[in-house]
């Protein structure tokens, strides 16, 4: 491609323009042969930085002179070398910078990182130049973005809808252009909710495929990534970052080669399960059902056999309870580093009322409480993986059960603190229960609505099958492909 350089466009330099839709590999490429410094692509990236995110507030933590001095200096040699990138705001520690995990306590008090995670320093070490982090809701509790702390994202597709959550700021700012490719974490269908909900990419490894050293454990529901617009972005991002950490105890076995070479890959023919309605019954919005219910039929075109099938246990209603009990220990658990950071017991005001409610709830469950709800969601797992053990190769659902929401739906209420986590219920039925089970899981930008809103599927795999995912994935971009939808910011 013909690059230029230093005329200024609708408030973005030409190269802001000429780099806008290139995915990471091609930016990469660029570098690579020489046709523009890592130095200039961080400029062009900040030049649509500043252009683009008053509309959206997607970027809220800013180090670009940093990021400058990094662009200018030896960079690693990795497969990403001088590509600008963001990082999530949560627990995604970069030594030197800020992390508030989108909590009002600490952005105020702004505590400095003292080293990188571990994914960071991968991240760092594939020639990725960071430049800031992306709006989260507060500790990644809800599937929007509009935490009290940094204001609400908007969706780029539609400003007055949300981009998803918890990954959202990073989602919006992938979909508008920003960069190519940003970091992402899911503990409960924050990759695939935003992934969703923006038209993106959006892959949730195994549990244990990547390490969340050195600060927090494997075993438990969240696990880390990125959203991005291309495939072969996602599976080259996770040959660079994946593997187990000093301490690890839940590690995914190794794939026979890189995640990259899937994608040229034949699965083969495989059996997947359609599951395009609620497991409980509740509602699922046309637009879902109708993505899914399409993206069935390229498969089936593909020469695949689909058929209705799902696991039964998804089925059963005390998972939401065992759901629940962890994912509020977590909360209760987030607190006490928060506080241990800050030197002082967190108050109210500190931090929003829903999780302010859910660490209430977490001081009810005694240990005896937490270990029970430990062994119940190993049963649940087990229940779940056996489906696949039983024949099936890939599960097929919608990725959420409505189209994107708008802005203000889960907004906070001190009377009904809870009420937002009643609202998102009904919206993921269908990612939670593979943060569960420990299953890779991926969102595809499959379908779009008839005023032009994204709309996800979702494929599972076996546990430690990224790579069918990826390959199965790859046949439904050739047969309908994404790059180059585009939204109207």
């Amino acid at each position: 491609m013909t690059l230029s350089r230093g005329c200024y466009t609708s408030g973005m330099t030409s190269l802001a323009d000429d780099t806008r839709w290139l995915d990471a590999t091609a930016q990469a490429e660029l570098v690579r042969t020489g046709q523009v410094s890592p130095a200039e692509l961080l400029e062009a990236a900040i030049d649509r930085i500043e252009a683009l995110d008053p509309a959206l507030n997607a970027v809220v933590i800013r180090w670009f002179d940093h990021a400058r001095d990094v662009a200018r200096g030896e960079l690693p040699d990795g497969p990403f070398r001088g590509v600008p990138t963001l990082l999530k705001d949560l627990w995604a520690h970069y030594a030197g910078q800020t992390l508030s995990n989108g909590c009002r306590a600490l952005r105020e008090a702004a505590p400095v990182s003292a080293v990188d995670t571990t994914l960071v320093g991968r991240i760092r070490a594939a020639g990725f130049v960071v430049a800031g982090r992306t709006n989260s809701p507060e500790f990644g509790s809800l599937p929007t973005t509009e935490p009290a702390a940094w204001g609400p994202t908007r969706n780029p597709w539609d400003r007055q809808r949300s981009p998803g959550g918890s990954s959202g700021g990073s989602a919006a700012a992938v979909a508008a252009g920003m960069v190519p490719l940003a970091h992402a974490s899911d503990g409960g269908g924050s990759i695939r909710i935003p992934a969703s909900a923006c038209g993106l990419v959006g892959l949730k490894p195994s549990q244990g495929r990547i390490t969340l050293g050195p600060y927090r454990d494997e075993s438990n529901l969240g696990v880390e990534l990125c959203v991005s617009r291309s495939l072969r972005d996602t599976a080259a991002f996770l040959d660079a970052v994946r593997g187990p950490g000093v301490g690890d105890t839940v590690i995914a076995p190794p794939p026979a080669r890189p995640y990259l070479d899937e994608l040229n890959a034949e699965p083969g023919r495989l059996r997947i399960g359609l599951l395009d309605h609620h497991p409980y019954g509740a509602a699922v919005h046309d637009e879902c059902a109708t993505a899914v219910r399409a993206t069935a039929a390229l498969l089936a075109d593909a020469g695949h056999n689909v058929e209705p099938g799902f696991p039964a246990a998804l089925t059963n209603p005390d998972f939401t309870a065992r759901f629940t009990a962890l994912w509020s220990t977590n909360m209760g658990a987030s607190f006490q580093r928060v506080a241990d950071q800050l030197g002082r017991d967190l108050h109210t005001g500190d931090v929003e009322a829903v999780n302010w409610a859910q660490a209430e709830f977490a001081r009810s469950v005694n240990g005896v409480d937490y270990a029970l709800a430990l062994a119940a969601n190993v049963e649940f797992r087990r229940a779940v993986q056996q489906w696949w053990h039983d024949g099936w190769d890939l599960l097929l659902t919608p990725t959420l059960a409505e189209p994107p929401t708008m802005l203000g739906e889960f907004a906070e209420n001190s009377e009904q603190p809870l009420a937002p986590l009643m609202r998102a219920a009904g919206l993921v039925p269908f990612t939670p229960a593979f943060n569960s089970s420990g299953q890779p899981a991926i969102s595809l930008p499959m379908h779009w609505t008839a005023d032009g809103l994204p709309v996800g599927v979702q494929l599972v795999a076996a546990y430690g099958r990224e790579d069918v995912l990826l390959r199965v994935a790859a046949q439904l971009d050739r047969a309908r492909p994404w790059a180059a939808r585009r939204p109207p910011t």
